[in-house]
């Protein structure tokens, strides 16, 4: 069965794509710039996006099952969750896996759960990847600037979440499942900087920030409010899922999730001088 991964060139898809690969099974991949997509062999490379609903009927055609994402261009939201579905269940795909971007369910979520598709949501705390965000500072100064020293996370590696969306896509046993899913440890930020320390060779030094500083450096970024409640209450109230490790990966895809130790040897390079 071909199976479509929307989000196909991001942090999660780019994995989904070459992991589904690897198994054999026949990818499309969608994508707004497919000359640049980069992707494995043998995958079917299309233009489009989830709010160009022309685009998708190309797309979906012949697809059996497909990795939704919930937002298009800007991030926000999708409008057109329920005629993005209904196009999908014409087009005759039966599985859907759903990546959440948020703590609610949004448009997509609700719309995949009354369609009558095989649906399974996938709802990863924060990424690893969100580490990146420190590699500029550490390559210059092999300093972090971060502020609340004592939130825990149990970030996720993100071909943990392409695994299980994979074993979503293709197996049965999955469907009408809300999946959260977490690393295999909760780390604090200086947790964190302790471990690329140790990964890189190199002391890594933390510096504080206060709240009024860390808000102005991401109104600065250009984060909305909305963006900037929602990032604060994530570090100074977080719900229990954000911090506590769930042995999902393992259930799902039979082998232990990636640890925070792994993605930094895997991700060396970016904070290397």
């Amino acid at each position: 069965m071909t199976i479509l991964v929307t989000g196909a060139t991001g942090t999660v898809g780019r994995h989904l794509v070459a992991q589904l690969a690897v198994a054999g099974h026949p990818v499309r991949a969608l994508t707004r710039r497919p000359t640049e997509a980069n992707l494995p062999d043998g995958v079917d490379v299309t233009a489009g996006n989830l709010t160009d609903l022309d685009s998708l009927v190309d797309a979906f055609a012949g697809v059996t099952a497909a990795h939704l994402i919930t937002f298009g261009d800007d991030y926000a939201p999708l409008k057109e969750a329920d005629r993005i579905v209904d196009l999908a269940r014409r087009a005759g795909i039966r599985r859907v896996t759903v990546l959440r971007g948020d703590i609610s369910k949004g448009p997509l979520e609700e719309a995949v759960e009354a369609s009558g598709l095989e649906w399974t949501h996938l709802s990863p705390v924060e990424f690893m990847s969100n580490t990146l965000e420190w590699a500029e500072s550490i390559r210059a100064e092999g300093v972090v600037r971060e502020a609340f020293p004592d939130a825990k996370s149990a970030l996720i590696h993100e071909a943990d979440i392409a695994a299980v969306a994979a074993v979503a896509l293709t197996t049965d046993g999955h469907a009408g499942r809300d999946l959260w899913l977490t690393g295999p440890q909760a780390l604090t930020v200086p947790e964190r900087i302790e471990q690329l320390s140790q990964v890189l060779g190199r002391e890594i030094r933390y510096v504080e920030l206060t709240t009024d500083e860390v808000v102005a450096r991401w109104r600065a970024e250009g984060y909305s409010d909305e963006d900037i409640e929602f990032f604060l209450t994530m570090r100074t109230n977080p719900p229990e899922a954000g911090y506590t490790v769930l042995p999902t990966v393992e259930q799902v895809t039979g082998r232990p999730a990636r640890t925070f130790t792994d993605w930094v040897r895997e991700n060396a390079a970016a904070f290397q001088p």
